[in-house]
């Protein structure tokens, strides 16, 4: 990812407390990494905050085929259960 300098003015009590946690070295990682999630956090707020819902049945057709969400998580289950016991089979030869 392209990174670019940037100036932000922070209270000297929020720098002095960052530093004590991360150093004054890895203080842009550290806010880097805080923006971001920040950033994921309103985004996820703003989906859930929307009057349309965020799930449409219309999407997911394979859940009505396979009788509903209860039964659609049981086939799920059972193919997950088959690749498992496949796996942990013991190899002939």
């Amino acid at each position: 990812m392209a990174h670019k300098t940037t100036h932000v003015v922070l209270p000297q009590a929020h720098l002095a407390e960052i530093d004590a946690l991360v150093g004054e070295r890895t203080r842009s990682a550290f806010l880097s990494e805080v923006a971001a999630r920040e950033v994921r956090r309103r985004r996820l707020l703003e989906i859930l905050n929307r009057d349309a819902p965020v799930w449409d049945p219309a999407d997911h057709p394979d859940i009505e085929e396979a009788g509903g969400a209860a039964a659609w998580v049981r086939k799920m289950r059972r193919e997950a259960d088959k690749a498992s016991r496949r796996r942990l089979r013991p190899k002939r030869g």
